[in-house]
């Protein structure tokens, strides 16, 4: 691919402009009263929430924020596959960029925007990976095509083409042909993120947003804070 030039088009159609474009929110105080004792729990009844709302495709897209050693930010919107009183699990490629920058920093923030019920989880913690056998689990749960796609992609690396990546597919897709079984790629798995922070963003009018933040002590429990919008 060539270099591009960062100049607009004359000819396009003036973009609409950000600066005014706001909603008022009209929804039901969040207070401590009605949180759980557990921040997992809470958001148990959040994403339950989110997945009946007709408004949201996918309850459980997350935004996963990582860094590189020296601090430099990196994120990407990646499926939340599984939670526990442990966290949260998703899977990728351990060699992608989130992979690499994982292994060298494995602080990291998740955000699921629920926009269309004006909510948003916020997350910090640590990411571990998950061992082998509830990888493998889950691997084997997932489409013919994703596991075949799993092989296909060195995520994140330079590629000459589209047709590249199709060619690598189609060679796969014809060693594993629909039901046969597909191992488990070494280089790619799931990683927990453990929670030491869980934020519950409330939408309110006015930018009167409701935060409450769960905060891990020392001792294991959790306390609970109220943040100004």
């Amino acid at each position: 691919m060539g270099a591009v030039t960062d100049a607009l088009d004359p000819a396009l159609d003036p973009a609409p402009d950000p600066a005014p474009m706001r909603e008022q929110y009209h929804t039901s105080v969040l207070a401590e009263r009605d949180l759980a004792a557990h921040p997992m729990e809470q958001f148990a009844r959040w994403f339950k929430d989110a997945a009946d709302s007709d408004g949201i495709r996918e309850p459980n897209a997350m935004v996963v924020a990582t860094a590189t050693p020296d601090g430099r930010p990196s994120a990407r919107t990646v499926l939340l596959k599984h939670y526990d009183e442990r966290g949260f699990v998703f899977y990728t490629n351990h060699e992608s960029r989130k992979g690499g920058e994982l292994a060298a920093n494995p602080h990291v923030s998740l955000l699921f925007p629920w926009h269309p019920v004006a909510r948003q989880v916020i997350v910090t913690g640590t990411a571990t990976r998950v061992d082998r056998e509830e990888t493998a689990a889950y691997f084997r749960s997932r489409p013919h095509g994703s596991r075949l796609g799993a092989w296909a992609s060195a995520q994140s690396s330079v590629i000459a083409s589209r047709d590249e990546l199709l060619a690598r597919y189609e060679e796969l897709a014809a060693r594993y042909p629909e039901g046969e079984e597909v191992p488990v790629p070494p280089h790619w798995g799931g990683y927990l993120v453990a929670p030491e922070a869980v934020e519950f963003w409330q939408g309110h009018e006015n930018r009167l947003h409701d935060r409450l933040r769960y905060t891990r002590t020392p001792t294991g429990s959790w306390h609970v804070e109220r943040l100004a919008p």
